[in-house]
């Protein structure tokens, strides 16, 4: 005896109610992962410059904000401010660790010209090499 076909029993996955999950997680991820980054906020200048290589992993990042103060992002709270000592101390343990190691800095329009390269001083009598100064790139040339 066969079933009519109205009441054949169907043995799929009704998948419809996950997609749905799927993408309420992923406009909320979307909505929360800017919210997640932390730093200390500083306004780059606009500058022309050439960009550097962007596959570097985890580079040592100096920065200067605009009451002259120096942060980074290596040991410790990355939003402390941090005495001249404790750059050089964390800084030389970095480049002792990995000479190889990229080491950006960071200087707000506010900070002075003078604490900036205190700051490049600093990173030099760790050991670096290479420190590279992070700036914004302006929307055209002709705003400069």
């Amino acid at each position: 005896m066969s079933r009519p076909k109205s009441l054949e029993l169907i043995s799929g996955i009704n998948v419809v109610p996950y997609v749905d999950v799927m993408l309420v997680l992923l406009i909320v991820f979307m909505i929360a992962a800017p919210l997640m980054t932390q730093g200390v906020i500083v306004n780059l200048p606009d500058v022309p410059a050439d960009p550097v290589d962007a596959a570097l992993d985890e580079p040592l990042i100096l920065t200067v904000d605009s009451e002259n103060r120096f942060y980074l992002n290596f040991g410790g709270n990355a939003s402390e401010p941090l005495d001249e000592q404790t750059v050089l101390e964390r800084a030389r343990a970095v480049v002792g660790r990995d000479a190889s190691t990229p080491i950006f800095v960071r200087g707000d329009e506010g900070a002075t010209h003078g604490r900036v390269m205190h700051g490049l001083a600093l990173l030099r009598e760790a050991g670096s090499r290479r420190a590279v100064l992070a700036v914004e790139f302006p929307e055209s040339l002709e705003t400069l």
